[in-house]
C-alpha cells in the first residue's frame, strides 16, 4: 500500500468507524514500541545466564524483527514496520538517544579522567590508534570488494571505518565489569579509566567524521566545498568553548542553588535544564554536527555529585534507558539486513572486519599494558575488555548510513562486528581471568573454639570485624554494637562494607566513581562525598576514639551474588565475625513504632552469607540500638545494657564469648540469663528427624551433624563456669526456670531492661529449644529463639543480635519433624531407614 507521507494522520477514529489503527502514526508507534520491548526483554532474560549486557538483546531483537528474520514476511513488514513509519520511530528513539547522551556527559567527570594517570592514558591511546590504523587498512579492502563503496567519498569512509573499529563502549563496559565483579579490582579500575579517555576521543573523532561526511555528493550531484568541513569543525570547537566558558559556570551556580543546604531542588531549574538539552542538540545540528554531540557537551557542564545532578538522573534515567533507548538499538537492528551479506566474499569481509577489530584492540592494549609492567593475564584481559562495543559504535554506524557513507552491506557487516565483539567479552574474560572470589575457604574463624579451649586468632592481638550496611540508617546501631565489643586487650580493626544493589537502572559511571573512591581491594580512608556526609562523618569520628582502625569499602553486585563479595572480603581480610543488618528495621518515635523493610531480596543475601561465610556471623535486628545514646568511649558511664540468652550449644557458646568481650567495656553492662528446666517438671525427650516435605523458608533448619550430647553439655557447663569466675562482679548471671520458653523469652524482649538481646541461632539445639522445632517460623534463618524475638506483633522493644558460630560440622542443615520420646519407638524403623540417607538430625534427651 502506497502512502503519501504528508497525508499521514496521527490518530485514528477507531475500528467502529472503519479505521485500521495500524494505518495511523501514533497507534502504530505504540504497537512497534510494545513489540520491541517485549522481544528485547525476552531475549535479555534468555541471555542473563551468560551475563550479557542488555544492548546485545536489544540489537538482536531489532535484527529478528527486521528484514533478516520476521521481515521476510512482506505482509508483516508492510503492516508493522512500513517504510513511512521509519522516520517517526527513529525520531522518538533519537529523543531517547539525545537524553541518554546527556546522561553520559552528566556522569562523566573530566577531573577524574585527568587524575587517571599516564598508564590509563597510554593504554587508551594504544587502544585507539592501532585499531584506527587497522580500520583504514580494512577500508581499502572493503572499497575494492563491496559494490557501491567506490562511489563514497574516500576520506570520510576511511575516518568512519577507523572510528568504528577503535571505539570502546564506556557504559557497556561498566556494566560488564560490574556483572563479572571486576569493577572494583585493579583491572577494572584501569579498564574504566582507559575507557573514559577513549570515550572522549571517540566523540572528537565522531565530530570529525560527521564534518567530513558533509563533504559528500549532494542530491544534485555537485560536490560541496571542502571549506565546509573546516567551517563545521571550527563552529563545533567554538560551541564547546562557549559551553565550557559561559554555560558551565552558570550550571555551577544552579547546582549551588539546588544543593541540599538550600532545600528542595526547584522544578524550574529541572525544566530549563531539560530544555537546554534540546536546545544544545539543535545548535550542533544547525552547525552540521549530530545533535547528540550538543547534548553530550551540555551534560559535561553540569556539576558532578550534587543533589541537582542526582535529581536530573532520577527524572530521566528510567524513562530514557527503559523505554526510549531500546527503540534506538532496535531501530539499528531493523536497518540491518543480514541477507545483504551473501557469498563467500561477503562473509570473508565480515571475518576480516571482526578479526581486525579484535586484533587491533587486544594487541594494542596488551602491548602497552605489558610496557607498564602489568602482569600477562591482566594485560590480555584489559585488551579483551577494551574491545567492548555498544552505544557509540551504533551511533557512528547509524550516522554513517544516514550520511550514505555506509551502504546496506557494509552497515550489516559492522553491526554484526559490534554484536560479536561485545558478546564474546564476558565469556572470554571469565575464561582467561579468574581472580580468587568466594569458593572454599582456606581458614575458618570464630571467636573461640571451645572444643580445644583456645581462643580464635589467639596469636594475634587484634579482632577483625566486617560490618555491612545498606545505608545511613544502619550507622548508629553498627557503631554502638562494634564499640560494645571493643576490648582494652585487643586492637579492633573494623571493615565497613556499603552494600549497593546493581540493578538495570544503576548509573554505570556513578558505580565507577563509588568504586574508585572506596572499592575493594583498595580500602581507603573516608573522603568527603564517598557516602552520605552523615555516614562518613560518623565513622570518621568513631575511628578517632583510639584503638580502632576503620576501613571502608563498597560491594556493587546483584543481590543474587552479593554474598560472594561479602564472603570474599571476609576471607581476604581474615575477619572473625561478619555483622549483617536485618532486612527489617524498627523505629520508635514517641508512642508510635514504624517498620522499614528494605526488601525481601536482602533477606536472601543474609541467608546465603549465613550459609557460606568463612567465619562467625551476627545478624543485627535493629529497634533503635544506640539511638539517643552518646557514642560510648573509654571513660563513658554505662550507655548500653546487653542481655545474653543461653540455652546451650555451639552458637550459644559463641554468643556468651561475645558477651565476655562486651563485659570488658566500661560503658556496657552485660547480663547472662541461662534458661534451665523448671524443678519437678520432667520434659519428654525430643528427637528431631529430617523432614524433606517441609520448606526451609517457613520451618527451622537444624544441623545434620552427629554430635556427642554429653560432651556438648560438658562444654556448656565449662563455658558458663568460666564466664562466672572471670566476670564475677562485672557482669550479672542469672538462671531462669520456666515451663513456657516462648513466654520466658518474650518477657525479656518486651521489658525495657535491655537495649540489646544476644542469642545463638541454635543449629544444634538444647532439649528446650528442640521443643520449638514444629513452631511456624516467620524468619527461619534466625533460629527458634531469634525468630521469637523478631516476629511481628510480639511487642518486643529490644534490638536483637543472632549469632552463628562458624563450624564446618554444622554446614549442612535441614528442616525437621519433632517426635516426642513417648512416640519414639514406633518411628524407630523409619528413622533407621532415614539414617542410611540424610541421617538423624539430633536427639535431645
Amino acid at each position: 500500500m502506497a502512502f503519501n507521507i504528508t497525508a499521514i494522520k496521527t490518530a485514528s477514529n477507531g475500528v467502529w468507524q472503519g479505521d485500521n489503527p495500524l494505518d495511523f502514526a501514533f497507534p502504530l508507534l505504540i504497537v512497534q514500541t510494545v513489540l520491541i520491548l517485549v522481544v528485547s526483554r525476552f531475549l535479555a532474560f534468555l541471555l542473563k545466564p551468560l551475563r550479557q549486557p542488555k544492548v546485545i538483546a536489544e540489537i538482536i531483537g531489532g535484527i529478528l524483527l527486521g528484514p533478516s528474520a520476521f521481515g521476510r514476511n512482506k505482509e508483516y513488514m508492510h503492516r508493522i514496520f512500513p517504510k513511512w513509519s521509519s522516520p517517526i520511530l527513529e525520531s522518538v528513539a533519537s529523543i531517547g538517544l539525545l537524553f541518554f547522551l546527556f546522561l553520559v556527559g552528566l556522569e562523566l567527570d573530566l577531573n577524574s579522567i585527568r587524575r587517571s594517570g599516564k598508564r590509563a592514558f597510554g593504554i587508551a591511546f594504544a587502544g585507539i590508534s592501532l585499531p584506527f590504523i587497522c580500520g583504514i587498512g580494512v577500508a581499502f579492502v572493503l572499497r575494492k570488494n563491496i559494490d557501491g563503496l567506490d562511489q563514497v567519498g574516500f576520506p570520510q569512509f576511511l575516518v568512519f571505518m577507523g572510528v568504528a573499529l577503535s571505539i570502546t563502549a564506556f557504559p557497556v563496559l561498566a556494566r560488564i565489569l560490574a556483572e563479572l565483579k571486576l569493577l572494583t579490582t585493579q583491572v577494572g579500575e584501569t579498564a574504566m579509566a582507559a575507557a573514559a579517555f577513549n570515550d572522549v576521543a571517540a566523540w572528537i573523532l565522531l565530530a570529525l567524521a560527521v564534518a567530513l561526511a558533509g563533504d559528500g555528493p549532494e542530491s544534485g550531484g555537485q560536490k560541496k566545498s571542502p571549506l565546509i568541513a573546516v567551517w563545521v569543525l571550527l563552529s563545533g570547537l567554538a560551541f564547546v568553548v562557549f559551553m565550557m566558558v559561559v554555560i558551565r559556570p552558570a550550571m555551577k551556580w544552579v547546582g549551588r542553588r539546588c544543593s541540599g543546604e538550600q532545600g528542595v531542588v526547584d522544578e524550574a531549574y529541572i525544566c530549563l535544564t531539560l530544555a537546554g538539552v534540546m536546545l544544545s542538540g539543535f545548535m550542533t545540528d544547525l552547525i552540521g554536527i549530530h545533535s547528540i554531540f550538543g547534548a553530550f557537551v551540555f551534560g559535561l557542564t553540569i556539576p558532578k555529585g550534587g543533589e541537582f545532578a542526582e535529581r536530573l538522573m532520577e527524572r530521566i534515567e528510567d524513562f530514557v534507558s527503559g523505554l526510549l533507548l531500546p527503540l534506538y538499538f532496535a531501530s539499528s537492528g531493523l536497518k540491518t539486513n543480514v541477507a545483504t551479506i551473501h557469498g563467500a566474499r561477503a562473509w570473508g569481509m565480515l571475518s576480516l572486519v571482526i578479526t581486525t577489530a579484535c586484533a587491533g584492540k587486544i594487541i594494542g592494549t596488551f602491548a602497552v599494558a605489558m610496557m607498564f609492567m602489568i602482569p600477562f593475564k591482566e594485560s590480555i584481559t584489559l585488551g579483551v575488555l577494551m574491545n567492548t562495543k555498544g552505544l557509540v559504535e551504533l551511533i557512528v554506524l547509524n550516522i554513517g548510513k544516514e550520511k550514505k557513507v555506509l551502504n546496506d552491506e557494509t552497515f550489516a557487516i559492522l553491526v554484526l562486528m559490534a554484536l560479536f565483539t561485545t558478546f564474546i567479552t564476558t565469556p572470554t574474560v571469565m575464561a582467561i581471568y579468574k581472580p580468587a572470589r568466594g569458593g572454599s575457604s582456606r581458614t575458618h574463624r570464630k571467636l573461640r573454639d571451645f572444643s580445644s579451649a583456645t581462643k580464635a586468632d589467639s596469636s594475634k592481638d587484634e579482632l577483625r570485624i566486617l560490618a555491612c550496611a545498606h545505608g545511613p540508617g544502619n550507622v548508629s546501631s553498627l557503631i554502638s554494637l562494634v564499640e560494645a565489643t571493643r576490648s582494652t586487650k585487643k586492637q579492633l580493626k573494623l571493615f565497613i562494607m556499603h552494600l549497593v544493589e546493581l540493578t538495570e537502572r544503576s548509573s554505570s559511571i556513578i558505580m565507577v566513581q563509588r568504586a574508585r573512591k572506596n572499592g575493594f581491594p583498595f580500602f581507603n580512608r573516608f573522603r568527603r562525598g564517598e557516602w552520605h556526609d552523615r555516614v562518613a562523618g560518623a565513622f570518621q569520628a568513631y575511628s578517632q576514639l583510639g584503638q580502632v582502625s576503620v576501613r571502608p569499602t563498597t560491594a556493587i553486585s546483584p543481590l543474587s551474588t552479593m554474598h560472594e563479595d561479602i564472603c570474599h572480603v571476609a576471607e581476604d581480610k581474615r575477619v572473625t565475625m561478619i555483622i549483617l543488618p536485618f532486612h527489617k528495621q524498627w523505629r520508635r518515635e514517641g508512642g508510635d513504632e514504624s517498620m522499614e523493610n528494605v526488601g525481601y531480596g536482602w533477606r536472601g543475601v543474609n541467608q546465603r552469607v549465613i550459609k557460606h561465610a568463612p567465619c562467625s556471623v551476627g545478624v543485627l535486628v535493629d529497634r533503635g540500638f544506640g539511638n539517643g545514646a552518646q557514642t560510648p568511649g573509654p571513660t563513658a558511664t554505662v550507655a548500653q545494657r546487653i542481655c545474653i540468652l543461653f540455652f546451650g550449644g555451639p552458637d550459644d557458646r559463641e554468643a556468651i564469648e561475645l558477651g565476655g568481650m562486651m563485659a570488658e567495656h566500661p560503658a556496657v553492662k552485660v547480663t547472662v540469663v541461662r534458661f534451665v528446666e523448671k524443678d519437678g517438671l520432667e520434659l519428654d525427650g525430643v528427637t528431631l528427624r529430617p523432614s524433606p516435605n517441609k520448606c526451609s523458608e517457613n520451618n527451622y533448619s537444624f544441623s545434620t551433624a552427629t554430635m556427642n550430647r554429653e560432651k556438648e553439655k560438658e562444654l556448656d557447663e565449662t563455658t558458663v563456669a568460666e564466664f562466672k569466675s572471670k566476670w564475677d562482679g562485672v557482669a550479672e548471671y542469672t538462671e531462669k526456670k520456666t515451663s513456657n520458653i516462648v513466654e520466658g523469652v518474650l518477657t525479656i524482649g518486651r521489658s525495657s531492661d535491655y537495649d540489646l538481646v544476644v542469642v545463638g541461632k541454635g543449629r544444634f539445639p538444647s532439649n528446650m529449644v528442640a521443643e520449638l522445632a514444629d513452631r511456624q517460623a516467620e524468619h527461619a534463618e534466625l533460629g527458634p529463639i531469634g525468630d521469637i524475638l523478631t516476629s511481628s506483633g510480639q511487642g518486643v522493644v529490644s534490638s536483637v543480635l543472632v549469632v552463628q558460630q562458624h563450624d564446618m560440622t554444622h554446614a549442612d542443615e535441614a528442616p525437621v519433624a519433632k517426635i516426642m520420646h513417648t512416640n519414639f519407638e514406633k518411628f524407630r524403623a523409619d528413622i533407621d531407614n532415614q539414617s542410611s540417607g540424610t541421617g538423624e538430625i539430633s536427639k535431645a534427651v
